[in-house]
C-alpha cells in the first residue's frame, strides 16, 4: 500500500510517499481502507518536534502521518463483533512505530475496533475524515470543566479546528458560549451556537471558565472569575494558576463510543464539519506545505 511517512531531518522534503505492506488486523482490530485522512496541526508537530526525535532512534526511519481517518472496513480481526465488511467507519489512530510506519494517510488503516465508531449515511465519508481528532479533543476537554448549567464559557480559538466544535459541544450541553474568534469567522460561530462573538481578550470578564485553544495561557486567565477554570490543550504548558483558578489541561484519546456521538451529532448538524478541500496522496507534499501556511478553516483532506 502507499501511505505518506515523515523521514529523517535532512532529507529534502519533510514527508514522503512511500510503499509499504499491506497491513492486516489481529484480534480486536479492523482494517479501513482509506476513503479520506484529515491534515491537522499535530502532523506538523509530529514532522518538526517530538516526531523528529522519534524518527531518529526508529530502525526504520520512518514515521507515519495522519490521525484522522474514515473509509469502509475491509477486513476484520478475530473477536470483532461491532462491525461488518462494507461499514462506514472512522476513528481517531495514532500509530506505535518502531512496529507501523504507517499513520491514516495510508490506502489501508489497523485501529483497534474499540477505537473506531459507524459513520452514519448522512454523513459524508470525506466528512466524516474531518471529525474525530477535533472533536474528541473538544469533547474530552470540556467534560473538565463539569456541568454547564447557569454557566458562561468562553473558547479561545473559536474558529479553529477544536474550538469550532467545543463551541458547538457547549452551546448543545447548555453552556452560554462565548467565542474569541475573527469578525469574519461570526457567521461560522453564530451557526455553532455562540452567544457573543469577541475579538479581543479586553472585551472580556466575568467567565466561569475558559477552554483555551488558541494558547494565551496567562492572557486567557484574565477574563475568568476567581475560582473558575481553565483548560489548555498541551499539558505542561499551562499558566501559573492565580485567584484560586482551576488549571488543567489533557491530550485526547481514541474513543469510540464518544466518537458515534459526534458523528451522529454530525448527521443531525449540530455539529458542522469544515473540509477546506481534498488532493490525492501522491500530491500530499504540496498538502502539507499549504497547510502550513496557515490561514486555512476547515481541514484538507487527503484521499487515495
Amino acid at each position: 500500500m502507499r501511505a505518506i511517512v515523515t523521514t529523517l531531518p535532512g532529507i529534502d522534503d519533510e514527508v514522503e510517499l512511500v510503499d509499504l505492506p499491506d497491513p492486516r488486523p489481529v484480534a480486536g482490530q479492523i482494517r479501513i481502507k482509506m476513503a479520506g485522512a484529515a491534515i491537522n496541526p499535530a502532523d506538523l508537530h509530529i514532522i518538526d518536534g517530538p516526531g523528529r526525535n522519534f524518527v531518529q532512534g526508529n530502525p526504520t526511519r520512518r514515521l507515519g502521518l495522519g490521525l484522522d481517518v474514515a473509509g469502509v472496513v475491509d477486513m476484520l480481526g478475530p473477536d470483532v463483533r461491532d462491525f461488518a465488511i462494507g461499514d462506514r467507519a472512522a476513528a481517531l489512530h495514532f500509530p506505535h512505530a518502531p512496529h507501523a510506519a504507517a499513520g491514516t494517510a495510508a490506502e489501508y488503516v489497523i485501529v483497534p475496533a474499540s477505537d473506531a465508531a459507524p459513520v452514519p449515511d448522512e454523513v459524508n465519508l470525506l466528512d466524516a475524515a474531518t471529525v474525530p481528532l477535533n472533536s474528541l479533543t473538544a469533547g474530552q476537554l470540556l467534560a473538565l470543566l463539569g456541568p454547564a448549567r447557569d454557566r458562561r464559557l468562553l473558547v479561545t480559538g473559536a474558529a479553529g479546528g477544536v474550538g469550532g466544535y467545543a463551541v458547538a459541544l457547549a452551546a448543545h450541553a447548555g453552556w452560554t458560549v462565548t467565542g474569541l474568534a475573527r469578525t469574519t469567522d461570526h457567521g461560522f460561530l453564530a451557526r455553532a451556537g455562540a452567544t457573543q462573538v469577541l475579538t479581543a481578550l479586553d472585551q472580556a470578564s466575568g467567565f466561569d471558565a475558559v477552554l483555551d485553544t488558541a494558547l494565551l495561557n496567562e492572557a486567557a486567565l484574565r477574563p475568568v472569575r476567581d475560582h473558575g477554570t481553565y483548560v489548555g490543550v498541551f499539558p505542561g504548558l499551562e499558566p501559573t494558576a492565580v485567584r484560586g483558578i482551576t488549571v488543567t489541561a489533557a491530550v485526547v484519546a481514541p474513543d469510540g463510543i464518544l466518537l458515534r456521538e459526534m458523528l451522529e451529532l454530525t448527521a443531525q448538524r449540530i455539529l458542522e464539519p469544515r473540509r477546506a478541500g481534498t488532493l490525492p496522496l501522491d500530491k500530499a507534499i504540496h498538502a502539507y506545505r499549504t497547510f502550513r501556511t496557515g490561514g486555512h478553516r476547515g481541514r484538507w483532506v487527503l484521499t487515495p
